[in-house]
């Protein structure tokens, strides 16, 4: 029997340093899986970077990833987060057309949501609000009569809820050298994957 498809949400912590983007979407890319959603931030560890990445996959791809992510020289941490508890946010601007006269229908649809207006021009208003994709989609659903002009979505990120969540040691970065440079390259390390 076939394992059913589902959409896994990886966190992956990685040194925060030029080619690691790269690296990582290439991996995903070789091993043929879309990557549905991707944002990368800066952390609570100074010189390692969060990537949240969201794929369409079964129990057995969503492994193979995890063990792939880990064989990459940049990579800290990875934790599939789709079976444990979680907060899954996401984060939109929306650009609506207006008219003096929908404005006011408008503006009390992003109160319903709990978003707000963060740009209000004669022809256009611009709405902010962050909750689930769900939340996100219906919003953009009861918007789009009055004429959506531009859409931009951050993508999903997650935390794992409680005390103990998916977290990188400053132990793990490898050593810095002068000036938080980092310790030379060992030209017997082969970094290709």
């Amino acid at each position: 029997m076939a394992e059913q498809l589902q959409r896994h949400t990886f966190v992956v912590y990685v040194e925060d340093k030029p080619g690691v983007l790269n690296r990582v979407a290439s991996l995903f890319r070789r091993r043929g899986f879309n990557i549905e959603s991707l944002a990368v931030g800066h952390t609570e560890t100074p010189g390692a970077s969060r990537m949240t990445i969201v794929v369409l996959t079964d129990a057995g791809g969503a492994r193979r990833l995890e063990a792939n992510l880990y064989k990459l020289v940049n990579v800290l941490r990875v934790q599939d987060v789709t079976e444990v508890p979680a907060i899954f946010r996401e984060l939109a601007m929306i650009k609506v057309a207006t008219t003096r006269e929908t404005r006011t229908d408008v503006m009390q649809l992003v109160d319903v949501f709990r978003a707000r207006a963060v740009d209000v021009a004669p022809e256009s208003v611009v709405i902010e609000t962050t909750g689930t994709e769900d939340k996100i989609d219906g919003l953009l659903e009861v918007l789009r009569p009055y004429g959506l002009l531009e859409v931009v979505r951050t993508g999903r990120v997650a935390m794992v809820r409680g005390p103990r969540g998916v977290v990188v040691d400053p132990a793990d970065l490898p050593a810095r050298g002068p000036r938080g440079a980092a310790a030379p390259e060992d030209p017997e390390v082969s970094h290709s994957v």
